[in-house]
């Protein structure tokens, strides 16, 4: 994939100094929290201490206070791009891959924004956060064992970049289309959260048939990143798209749980099996429309 000469997104936070998994994990109390704290309890005792943290939480739960902030020196928190790193240790190959998700994030703005505009709608750009460990979001605490996500509460993509190393190594599927389609497919599901999709699936969690949904959510947005593969052909290399298929191949429910578990359970299905991504993927790199790739009119077996 053709990518080292092209612009990256300015909607990227990264939040590898502020977050756990390396030298800028959080480690306690950070030095102006502990300052405050010092003052407030040289003033009025162990009582103002406590009257101060409830004050906090109160503040925290409403939204106007992040207690993570007060944790922290204030000293390289990675807040957005751009911001300083310099806590953490970053190798360069790290480093490339995050240019390397800036400039996919930044293909997939181009081909959303053009295809919202060819329906007479303007394509809200989502944000994609890079992080180490864990992360606190709107959708809860974010983890890197959990891969990257899409968190609809907040609007962003996040990303741990040593998930690609396990896309690699233990799923076989090396290749940096492979990974930009990890990435395309997360941004289908913000475009299925402007489009009301996700919400309305949302709506029904709890439900006897609720996996039936959350698969067909998953292979609508495995299709919307065969959608941004189209518009980007200019940019693929021999074998690129073979990388995408064998990274929707290895991350199949089937694929997954027999790999894991020994057996497949069809009725625990979340995600689709190894066939129909592919084959959903497939649908939208060869339509290149965003209203081809319905995948809930039809019956749940037809998949």
């Amino acid at each position: 994939m053709r990518w080292k000469d092209r612009q990256g997104s300015n909607n990227v936070e990264d939040r590898r100094a502020s977050t756990g998994g390396g030298g800028g994990g959080r480690a306690g109390l950070g030095g102006s929290g502990a300052s405050l704290l010092m003052m407030i309890l040289s003033r009025f005792g162990i009582k103002g201490v406590l009257i101060a943290a409830v004050g906090v939480i109160i503040l925290w739960r409403l939204g106007i206070v992040d207690p993570s902030q007060l944790l922290s020196d204030g000293a390289g928190n990675g807040s957005g791009y751009g911001s300083s790193a310099a806590s953490v240790e970053i190798s360069p190959e790290e480093q490339e891959l995050y240019e390397f998700v800036r400039v996919v994030l930044a293909g997939t703005e181009e081909v959303w924004s053009s295809e919202f505009s060819r329906l007479g709608a303007d394509y809200q750009e989502p944000t994609l956060v890079v992080y180490r460990g864990a992360i606190r979001t709107a959708c809860g605490t974010g983890q890197s064992a959990m891969g990257p996500f899409y968190c609809p509460g907040d609007r962003k993509v996040y990303i741990d970049l040593s998930f690609y190393d396990e896309l690699e190594q233990s799923f076989q599927a090396p290749g940096d289309f492979a990974q930009a389609y990890v990435v395309a497919h997360e941004v289908g599901h913000h475009v299925q959260k402007l489009l009301g999709t996700s919400d309305k699936v949302s709506a029904m969690r709890g439900r006897p048939n609720y996996n039936e949904y959350s698969v067909r959510l998953e292979l609508q947005a495995d299709f919307y990143a065969g959608v941004w593969a189209h518009h980007s052909r200019q940019y693929l290399e021999r074998g690129d798209i073979e990388e995408a298929m064998r990274a929707a191949n290895a991350i199949g429910d089937d694929a997954i749980q027999k790999k894991s578990q020994g057996h497949v359970v069809p009725h625990a299905f979340t995600h689709g099996t190894s066939e129909q991504r592919m084959r959903w993927f497939n649908k939208g790199l060869q339509s290149g429309r965003m209203e081809d790739g319905d995948t809930f009119s039809q019956p749940y077996e037809t998949l």
